[in-house]
């Protein structure tokens, strides 16, 4: 399923349609909005609380209205469960095919575009999915400072690994960036204690005038 084309379909009959007020239109799109996160799956879980609050619908009666009319117009397909611990199920008409149809995920729709909120969701996504899958993610800045326990090396590494693209060696994809830490953090220490002057040639000894001649009386 196409975003683009979907979305330009639907909007293209909520024009020609004039029975739909601006709270049916306002709750097509907090479930397409849904449907979109759950990557354009049917039928689509949903929870009433969510669904009011994302299309700022505050009746419940207005909700259900809305609904009932969306389902009626062949916009969804809606499944109430009559259960308060078990979410409703919807199922949202494809547009933009030459004919509408409310089945699962086809291989139209594992084709198409999914768009997903952009507030940082690739990254956690991958990550969530990669720490399943024991493989290498990419940290965050404050998963990295938790690592090196808010240490001022943390954003040395994160900065210089971010600017390399996260690659070690002659550009080798980083296998695992906690190994990759925890050398960085050995050599920050080997580095402070060569650059930190040390006394270990004069160890041991008293800072005495070398040139006293100890044939003269104290």
């Amino acid at each position: 399923m196409n975003y683009i084309t979907h979305l330009t379909a639907v909007i293209d009959e909520f024009t020609r349609d004039d029975e739909l007020n601006p709270s049916d239109i306002s709750l097509y799109l907090a479930l397409f909005y849904l449907w979109n996160i759950n990557r354009f799956k049917n039928p689509l879980s949903v929870n009433r609380s969510e669904v009011m609050s994302v299309s700022k619908i505050g009746s419940k009666s207005t909700y259900h209205k809305c609904l009932k009319k969306l389902h009626a117009k062949n916009y969804i397909v809606y499944h109430p469960s009559h259960n308060p611990m078990k979410g409703s199920l919807i199922d949202l008409t494809i547009f933009g095919t030459s004919s509408r149809t409310s089945t699962g995920t086809s291989s139209e729709q594992v084709a198409g575009q999914v768009l997903v909120p952009s507030v940082n969701n690739s990254n956690t996504i991958n990550s969530k999915n990669n720490k399943k899958n024991n493989s290498f993610y990419l940290p965050t800045f404050e998963e990295v400072q938790e690592f090196f326990q808010n240490d001022t090396e943390a954003e040395k590494y994160f900065n210089y690994y971010s600017s390399k693209g996260w690659v070690v060696g002659n550009k080798s994809p980083m296998k695992d960036w906690k190994a990759a830490a925890r050398n960085w953090k050995l050599n920050a220490e080997k580095f402070k204690v060569q650059s930190n002057p040390s006394s270990t040639s004069t160890a041991g000894h008293l800072h005495v005038n070398q040139n006293k001649k100890y044939d003269i009386p104290l």
